[in-house]
């Protein structure tokens, strides 16, 4: 097997500007993932592709999320101890639009994995209904970010029991 550790690095840092801009899941059952991202999350539909495949976004993009059923229609999530996607995350603008997402999951009794504050961001862990991890946290400003003495970064993970037995958010 190759490792990657011993390769010469490139020329430099990637460009600052770069994001990740969408994902694509494979799905169980389509119309059930669209109720999913849709119905209960509230991104929009922009496109079905045929029955096996949906491009859904936030805000009009052409997509932040790709569903397919091309090689897992009927499928089940992969076992617990192999690779693959550990979890992807969702970013919200505000604190106010994640407690909204917060309030869409209570209504669609869905359940939280979890809820941590980082120092750097608040998060919700959950699953969706082809048990795919999805984070769903907005961050706080850069400048209210936890720093060491030395101002690197000073990332932590605590228990954001507010958010899970308050009813406001």
């Amino acid at each position: 097997m190759r490792s990657f550790m011993n390769e010469k690095p490139g020329a430099g840092a990637i460009d600052p500007g770069t994001r990740i801009g969408h994902v694509h899941l494979r799905v169980a059952d389509l119309d059930r993932a669209l109720a999913f991202y849709c119905g209960v999350l509230g991104f929009e539909l922009i496109q079905r592709y045929g029955r096996g495949a949906a491009f859904v976004s936030a805000g009009g993009y052409h997509h932040h999320i790709g569903l397919n059923t091309w090689e897992s229609e009927g499928g089940s999530p992969p076992p617990a101890g192999s690779t693959g996607l550990y979890h992807f995350a969702i970013r919200y603008p505000t604190r106010a639009a994640l407690g909204d997402a917060l309030r869409r999951l209570r209504a669609a009794n869905v359940p939280l994995d979890g809820a941590s504050d980082h120092g750097v961001s608040e998060a919700l862990y959950l699953r969706d209904p082809d048990q795919n991890g999805v984070e769903l946290y907005w961050d706080r400003p850069k400048e209210k970010w936890p720093r060491t003495t030395e101002r690197s970064l000073a990332m932590f993970t605590r228990f954001l029991s507010r958010v899970i037995f308050s009813s406001r958010t």
